[in-house]
């Protein structure tokens, strides 16, 4: 597996150079979120609001009015949480082209509660003229910017950091699923960091005897309930969604909602965080304790066919150990 690092960094400096309308703000998390290197280079281009996001959130609103296209870099918690009012009236509300980046998704931080956006997918997806994004490699991260650019609207981006692999050799597009197998026991619906997790239990899985079609997300808003739907009807058990996020509103919910306005009657077990905050810890750690990982897939699968399939965990690729801190900065964030 190829390993990319900081595949965010080169691809936004590529993009923005080439898009003067392009602003790139941060809110005092510039190198956090790799885009130092931009700043010292282009620094008309690069705006610091310091740790203020509800400023920097309705500067924004106003950019968008005057004609550029801001994009704000911050952990994905401070994108949605702390600015909430001003990300509705100021972005959402009157449509600005306002591009939220948001980095360490779910658990892959260590910084505990504070900094891990568990609900994000379902809180940004209920706002109104929104469009949420997902990068789950390499590729996606890379052309994710330029993506998100097209979009005539708002847009929030969940997006990963530092050395990232490389699982796919087509770019993100917005409203386009992944179709990565086309099975006929199991549906398994995964999206970001879930589905390196899904393609390392898949080849147990088959050699198990267990047929898996397995969709990736990129997209989680606009939804494609009806390809969901048709895959769904398609193999003979049932669904599982995979997810780096509460269940409750995200992949899982959405899943939930278009088996059940179909009205197709399929079983479905929704993996991810189960009403719970996550606490600190290493990224590998933080995916088994609260059942995010490969294995916690194959014995999702297996209460879904109410089949035992033998499979352990040296049965499953091994997985990316990663260091708890960075090398860069001691606390990881």
């Amino acid at each position: 597996m190829e390993m990319v690092n900081r595949p965010y960094a080169k691809a936004f400096e590529d993009y923005a150079v080439r898009h003067p309308e392009v602003l790139c703000l941060s809110a005092d998390l510039t190198s956090s979120c790799e885009v130092d290197g931009f700043r010292d280079r282009n620094p008309d281009q690069f705006l610091s609001l310091g740790m203020a996001e509800q400023n920097m959130m309705s500067f924004a609103g106003g950019l968008g009015l005057a004609g550029f296209r801001p994009f704000l870099h911050s952990f994905g918690v401070f994108l949605y949480r702390r600015p909430y009012d001003q990300l509705m009236a100021s972005v959402a509300y009157p449509r600005r082209k306002v591009r939220l980046m948001g980095f360490l998704p779910g658990v892959t931080t260590p910084g505990g509660m504070t900094h891990q956006a568990i609900e994000d997918i379902s809180i940004m997806r209920t706002i109104p003229n929104m469009t949420v994004l997902e990068a789950g490699d390499a590729t996606e991260v890379e052309s994710i910017v330029a993506e998100a650019d097209t979009v005539d609207g708002p847009v929030y981006c969940r997006i990963l950091r530092g050395s990232v692999p490389r699982l796919f050799d087509t770019p993100l597009k917005v409203g386009r699923m992944r179709v990565l197998a086309e099975g006929s026991d199991v549906l398994v619906v995964t999206a970001g960091i879930a589905t390196e997790e899904a393609l390392r239990a898949r080849g147990a899985l088959d050699r198990a005897g267990v047929s898996v079609r397995h969709l990736h997300l990129s997209t989680h808003k606009p939804f494609d309930a009806a390809q969901i739907v048709d895959h769904a009807v398609s193999v003979r058990h049932g669904v599982v969604t995979l997810e780096n996020h509460l269940v409750t509103g995200g992949i899982g919910s959405m899943v939930a909602e278009a088996l059940a306005e179909a009205g197709l009657a399929k079983r479905l077990v929704r993996l991810g965080l189960q009403d719970t905050y996550a606490h600190g810890g290493s990224r590998p750690y933080l995916m088994r304790h609260y059942g995010l990982d490969a294995l916690a897939l194959v014995r999702g699968v297996e209460r879904l066919t109410g089949q035992s399939t033998g499979i352990t965990e040296e049965d499953l690729s091994a997985v990316r150990v990663e260091a708890v801190h960075s090398a860069v900065k001691a606390e990881a964030l």
